[in-house]
C-alpha cells in the first residue's frame, strides 16, 4: 500500500527512483511522483495514473537531473486520486518536500491550526500537514524539525524528506509503516521494501518504530525520537535477482503459482529431521508445547483462510482448541486471554496493519505471541516472541498464491509437532504424514500440468456475474481462498458457503447457469457433499468438483471434475487450491484484466 523510494548518490537519481516505484508497483497505487534536487532547486513532477505516464513525462527521468530524490506512489486515503493529492507534496516555499505512507489520524486538528496561522493547504491529503508542519519547526536543524512533527502526529507513517537547505541529505522517519534503508558503493537509498533496492545493493537496515535515518552519498546516520544517535547492524539480503523478475512469464502471478512446489519444498524440507518435525525458532520446550491450552490464529485475507486450514488441522490432528479472528475484529472485540493462550500471527508481508495491532494487544495482555511471516526483519518478525518463516521468497502479483501455500505447510508441521508432544497421533501415523508431507511438491508440480484443461474451462465462465464455491470441513477453507482468488483479480461477484448452509438462505440465488465450485477432498464428508451437488443441480447450477482421484462416482452429478492426487485428509488443501488459483487467473487473463495489479487493492496494507 503506496511506496517510498529514495536515492543520494553519484548517479543520477531520477531513473533509480522511477526503476525502484516499478519495483513496488505490487503494493498498489493511483498516480505518482518524484522529486529531484538539480543543483539548484528541488524539482517536481506527479501525475495520477500508473506509473508508465510518469515515465513519459520525464522521458525516463532524463529531463529530472540531478543525484538526489525521492519518489512516491500512492494509495488514495485522504482525497480522491488527482494530480494535486499525488505525492511529494511541497511547502509553499518550495523549500521542504514530504512523501508519506500511512495515515495521520489527527490531521483535520493539526490542519485547522495550521490555516489559522496562515497555512494554505492545496491538495485534500493527510500528508500536507506534516510538510506545514516541518515548515513550522525547522529553524536551519532538520533532525530536530523532525523529531517534533513526530511527537505531534498520531498514526502511522513512513517518511522521505528533503531541504533545500541541505541538499546533499535525504532523511526519513518511520511509525508503524515499513521502511528500510539501503548501503551501496555508489550512493544510499530508502524504500518501502526490498524489490525496489535489490539492484543496487543487498546491504538493508530494518528502521525501527520512531527512529530518524539521514543519508548522504557516503554516509547512513540514525537517530531515535530524541536525537540520540543509534548503532544498526546491516541485514544481508540473500535474494537472487531474479526472484523478484517475472523470468519470462506473463504475469508475476503465474511465475509464482509456479514457484509454489519449492516454496513448500523450502518451508517443509528443513523442519523434517530424523522423523520428527523441529522447528528451531518456535523457542519452546515439548513440556512448554504440551501447557498450551488454546490457539488464537490472528491474520487477514488470505492469511485468514490459511488460518482457517489451520484451525481444522491444529484440531483434528493436535486435539487443541483453536479459535481464528480477522486482525480487523480482534481488538474490537474484546477477547478474552486465557493462561496458557498461544497467539499465531501469519502476515506474508510482516507488515499488515490490523495483524500487528492484534500482536501487540496480545502482548500486552501477557500472552505468547508467534508469528508466520516471508519477510525477515518485517515489523511482526521482530515484535513476534518467536517467528516461523515461511521461505516463499519475494512474492510480487497482489493476490497471494505461494505465500499461501506456505502458510498452511508451516500449520501443518506445527500441527504435526504439537500432536506428537501431546501423544494424539501413533509414531505410525506421524511417519506416514511426514511422507505425505514430502510428496506434496510433486503432487501439485502434476496439478500445474493441467493448466491448458483448466484455461478452456474458464474460457467458458469469462461473462459469469456470479459464482459459488462450496465445501464442508477443510474443504470450506479451501472454497473460501479460491472465491478470493477469482474475485480479487477477475472483479466478478463470488462467494463462498459452508455447504451444509445451502439451504438456510443461499440456495434461492442459484438459478440455471450459475457455476458452482463445489470440493469434495474429505472421504468423511463426501456422501454429504454430493448431496449438496445435487441440490444446487436440481435448482439448475453447472457444477465443477474438485476431487481425490478414485472418486470417479462424482462425474454422476458433477458437470466437470478436476482430480486431485490423494493425500492425507489434512493436507488436501494444498493440492485443491492449485486449480483453483488457476482458475482464477485464466478467468482474469481471459477479461483482458491488470493480473497482478487488481483495481482498489494493496498488497501490503499497511493502514487501517
Amino acid at each position: 500500500m503506496c511506496g517510498i523510494v529514495g536515492y543520494i548518490g553519484e548517479n543520477q537519481a531520477a531513473p533509480i527512483l522511477l526503476d525502484g516505484l516499478a519495483k513496488l508497483e505490487y503494493r498498489g497505487y493511483d498516480s505518482a511522483g518524484i522529486a529531484i534536487y538539480d543543483g539548484n532547486e528541488i524539482r517536481m513532477e506527479k501525475v495520477m495514473g500508473r506509473l508508465k505516464v510518469l515515465e513519459e513525462l520525464t522521458h525516463g527521468g532524463e529531463t529530472m537531473p540531478g543525484c538526489a530524490g525521492i519518489g512516491h506512489t500512492r494509495w488514495a486515503t485522504h482525497g480522491c486520486p488527482s494530480d494535486t493529492n499525488a505525492h511529494p507534496h511541497f511547502n509553499k516555499e518550495h523549500s521542504i518536500v514530504v512523501v508519506h505512507n500511512g495515515i495521520i489520524e489527527n490531521y483535520a486538528k493539526l490542519k485547522r491550526k495550521l490555516e489559522a496561522k496562515g497555512y494554505e493547504f492545496l491538495s485534500e491529503t493527510d500528508t500536507e500537514v506534516l510538510v506545514h508542519l516541518l515548515t513550522e519547526y525547522y529553524d536551519g536543524d532538520p533532525i530536530a524539525a523532525i523529531e517534533r512533527v513526530m511527537r505531534r502526529v498520531e498514526g502511522s507513517y513512513a517518511l522521505g524528506i528533503m531541504f533545500l537547505d541541505h541538499p546533499h541529505h535525504i532523511y526519513a522517519a518511520r511509525k508503524d509503516s515499513p521502511l528500510i534503508v539501503g548501503a551501496s558503493p555508489v550512493g544510499n537509498l530508502i524504500a518501502s521494501d526490498v524489490p525496489a533496492i535489490l539492484r543496487y545493493t543487498r546491504n538493508v537496515y530494518y528502521m525501527e518504530n520512531e527512529e530518524i535515518v539521514c543519508l548522504s552519498k557516503e554516509n547512513i546516520r540514525f537517530f531515535n525520537i530524541d536525537g540520540d544517535k543509534l548503532e544498526k547492524t546491516p541485514t544481508t539480503i540473500d535474494w537472487d535477482i531474479d526472484a523478484a523478475e517475472k523470468g519470462g512469464y506473463e504475469h508475476f502471478m503465474l511465475k509464482e503459482i509456479y514457484e509454489q512446489p519449492k516454496a513448500v519444498r523450502d518451508t517443509i524440507s528443513p523442519r523434517l529431521k530424523n522423523n520428527d518435525v523441529v522447528i528451531e525458532e518456535l523457542g519452546m520446550t515439548d513440556d512448554e508445547l504440551r501447557a498450551v491450552r488454546k490457539i488464537s490464529i490472528v491474520a487477514c485475507g488470505s492469511a485468514y483462510h490459511a488460518g482457517i486450514t489451520g484451525k481444522y488441522v491444529l484440531e483434528g490432528m493436535a486435539r487443541i482448541p483453536v479459535e481464528v479472528d480477522l486482525a480487523s475484529e480482534f481488538r474490537y472485540r474484546n477477547p478474552i486471554y486465557e493462561e496458557g493462550t498461544l497467539a499465531i500471527i501469519i502476515s506474508q508481508s510482516g507488515e499488515t496493519a490490523d495483524s500487528l495491532a492484534a500482536l501487540r494487544e496480545a502482548k500486552k495482555h501477557g500472552v505468547r505471541v508467534l508469528g508466520i511471516v516471508n519477510v525477515v526483519g518485517s515489523s511482526i518478525a521482530r515484535e513476534a516472541d518467536n517467528v516461523m518463516y515461511t521461505w516463499a521468497g519475494p512474492e510480487i502479483s497482489v493476490a497471494t498464491t505461494k505465500a499461501y501455500s506456505a502458510q498452511i505447510a508451516a500449520l501443518y508441521l506445527l500441527a504435526m509437532k504439537f500432536a506428537k508432544v501431546r501423544g494424539t497421533v501413533s509414531q505410525e501415523e506421524f511417519l506416514k504424514m511426514q511422507s505425505d508431507l514430502e510428496q506434496l511438491p510433486e503432487q501439485i508440480e502434476t496439478l500445474l500440468g493441467m493448466k491448458e484443461k483448466i484455461q478452456r474451462f474458464a474460457n467458458r465462465y469469462l461473462a459469469a456475474d456470479h459464482m459459488f464455491f462450496i465445501g464442508r470441513g477443510i474443504d470450506y477453507a479451501i472454497s473460501l481462498e479460491g472465491s478470493l482468488k477469482l474475485k480479487e483479480i477477475s472483479y466478478i461477484h463470488s462467494e463462498a458457503y459452508a455447504a451444509g448452509e445451502l439451504k438456510h438462505g443461499t440456495i434461492s440465488l442459484i438459478e440455471d447457469g450459475t457455476l458452482v465450485v463445489a470440493l469434495a477432498t474429505q472421504e468423511n464428508l463426501y456422501p454429504k457433499t454430493i448431496s449438496n451437488i445435487v441440490e444446487v443441480k436440481t435448482r439448475g447450477a453447472f457444477v465443477m468438483a474438485v476431487t481425490n482421484f478414485g472418486h470417479k462416482e462424482i462425474e454422476k452429478t458433477a458437470d466437470y471434475v478436476i482430480y486431485i492426487p490423494k493425500t492425507n485428509q489434512f493436507f488436501t488443501n494444498s493440492l485443491a487450491i492449485i486449480p483453483l488459483q488457476l482458475f482464477g487467473y485464466y478467468v482474469s487473463l481471459g477479461r483482458g484484466l491488470d493480473v497482478d495489479k487488481p483495481r482498489n487493492l494493496a498488497k501490503s496494507v499497511t493502514v487501517e
